[in-house]
């Protein structure tokens, strides 16, 4: 049956919503794919929903030849099974969290690997059903805290969660395999450029975790990469750890005479004026910033540390919340600094510091304070600062944290060369989980002696309509959508112009021709709207093909668009069928 837009339900839109801070937010509500429910909540039209169905037919295509079985689990879920693996808890704030009238709880599920596990746990009890890997295409709730960018970060959002379960780690690493061979062909048929980087696990856990990443502007992750191979998201890097140098025979470290040097800045013009060095001036990277972080752990309790790091680095919070996991992270405020008397803002130094100090502060480096290595601090009094303090002779960490900021430039961990760093946006994440939820939930299955084992599991995850959103993204003009053919909602939109009835007849003709060849057609019939009108749709909507029948029907003559390119041309109506095929 032909889909006509006098009788689609569709309403395009002159001008952007206000409330749209990217181009595919703009694009696909101005289009009437989608249509803003609340903030990070939308409901989806019947085009946006064509084309969120062709996505997720090559998602299940794929995950379906990689041997996975689909089944689908309810979003509205109890809360034993996340206390059980203490999610519940470890979600924080980014959960949904409800009762029903009875006064019990429940939660709209951000990700759902207890329950996939638990439906496992009641089906499966052998070694002999194993492997086995279970996927869905379903709904997700994350009560984001800024959702933004439209589909990019919402609060409601599809994704494609598959989970296998298997008996030993060797079988893991090949189900983790088959699911990251699926998501490359998956990618590639979605027209998709990504690169695949080492990531943290986070909240889910386990001991690998990758992420597929396609490098666009409005990405929210910074990744870094090297010529020679190596990628990773910033909050997964490892800085390379320098060797030790000789404490024995290192002056001792002297007090810098008292100057107003609060900044890193001010503190380094200082050492060159007062303590000038042979050889070469110094810079901040002689320097040891020692930072205050507040960190807020699961059970509401407040902690403050200090991370010593080069003077020429900045913290990343991101980076700081992995280092620190599960707490909340953010810089100490005022009320911090007053509670802890020795902290003397702008001049602080290691020598007060660590778990078993007079402060109880504990104190973390960087991991290139390596022990030897010799810095300007602070002395921990208003006003002073020190030169030559050695680190693990006159200063010894609790531990080394990964908090500062990753730069292009820096070497990467495997030796392959300095990093670049780019911008992009996750569209795919494996992890191989291990028997964290298993163990937790008490999945076990009896081997070939009898003997129960704990099966080990993997998750894979495919954000689906955060896909859509990045295609609208990446495939626009000035003048509206410009969809790739394989998501397109409909391959060829016929248009018929003006008042004459034998563009209209012809129009027909040719959407029973290309019907006729299997082509999806979508028709602009609308009698009473103006060609500008109907022209400035079509140019909107983004189908692929844009045939126009217009002023020159009459004489047997088409407008062909190929809407990709912005190549038009006029091509006879004997031609239409083999010009849209070539295209």
């Amino acid at each position: 049956m032909v889909t006509r837009l006098s009788h689609l339900f569709l309403r395009t839109l002159r001008d952007d919503p206000s409330d749209a801070e990217v181009t595919s937010a703009k694009l696909l509500v101005r289009a009437g794919y989608v249509r803003r429910q609340a903030p990070g909540i939308f409901a989806w039209l019947p085009l946006g929903l064509r084309v969120r169905a062709r996505i997720e037919g090559i998602i299940r295509d794929e995950m379906v030849a990689a041997g996975a079985q689909e089944v689908l689990l309810p979003a509205l879920l109890p809360r034993e099974p996340y206390e059980a693996t203490n999610r519940w808890t470890e979600y924080g704030d980014g959960m949904f969290r409800l009762q029903d009238r009875k006064g019990a709880d429940y939660l709209l599920a951000p990700t759902h690997e207890e329950m996939f596990a638990l439906l496992v746990k009641d089906l499966y009890g052998s070694y002999k059903d194993l492997p086995v890997t279970l996927f869905q295409i379903q709904d997700k709730y994350r009560d984001e805290a800024r959702p933004r960018a439209g589909l990019l970060r919402g609060r409601e959002f599809t994704m494609k969660d598959a989970y296998s379960f298997d008996l030993t780690d060797e079988g893991l690493e090949r189900s983790y395999q088959v699911m990251r061979d699926a998501y490359e062909k998956i990618f590639a048929r979605l027209g998709l450029e990504y690169v695949i980087v080492k990531a943290d696990a986070g909240a889910m856990g386990g001991s690998k975790s990758e992420e597929f990443l396609h490098p666009i502007g409005v990405g929210e992750d910074t990744f870094v990469r090297s010529a020679n191979g190596y990628a990773a998201n910033v909050e997964a890097y490892v800085t390379p750890v320098p060797d030790a140098l000789p404490i024995d025979g290192q002056p001792d470290a002297v007090l810098l005479p008292a100057s107003d040097t609060p900044t890193i800045d001010t503190l380094v013009a200082h050492a060159n004026e007062v303590a000038p060095r042979d050889g070469a001036p110094w810079t901040a990277a002689d320097t040891l910033k020692n930072v205050v972080l507040a960190l807020t752990h699961l059970d509401g309790t407040r902690e403050v540390v200090v991370v010593g790091l080069p003077g020429d680095r900045e913290v990343d919070l991101k980076r700081a919340e992995v280092a620190f996991a599960p707490a909340e992270v953010e810089p100490a405020g005022d009320d911090d600094f007053r509670k802890y008397k020795g902290l003397v803002k702008g001049y602080i130094g290691p020598q007060v510091l660590g778990a078993d100090s007079a402060t109880g502060i504990r104190y973390f480096v960087d991991p290139r304070v390596v022990d030897g290595t010799a810095w300007i601090t602070g002395a921990n009094e208003r006003g002073v600062h020190v030169s030559g303090l050695v680190a693990g002779r006159d200063f010894v960490a609790d531990g080394v944290a990964e908090v500062s900021d990753v730069r292009a430039g820096d070497p990467a961990p495997d030796g392959s060369g300095p990093l670049e760093t780019a911008r992009g946006m996750e569209i795919g994440h494996v992890f191989q989980l291990g028997r964290k939820y298993a163990e937790a939930l008490g999945l076990k299955v009896q081997d070939e002696n009898g003997k129960l084992v704990t099966v080990t599991m993997g998750s894979y995850g495919i954000g689906v309509t955060r896909i859509l959103a990045i295609l609208a993204e990446a495939h626009n003009d000035e003048k509206g959508l410009a969809w790739p053919k394989n998501v397109a909602p409909f391959d060829v939109q016929v248009v018929a112009t003006g008042r004459d009835q034998v563009a209209y007849e012809l129009a027909e003709q040719l959407v029973a021709q290309l019907e006729s060849e299997r082509f999806d057609v979508v028709y602009d019939d609308r009698p009473k709207v103006s060609p500008g009108v109907k022209l400035r749709d079509a140019e909107l909507l983004g189908m692929p093909i844009v045939v126009v029948a217009g002023r020159g029907a009459a004489d047997g003559v088409v407008e062909l668009w190929n809407r990709a390119s912005g190549e038009r041309r006029d091509v006879p109506v004997a031609e239409l069928l083999d010009a849209v095929r070539a295209i």
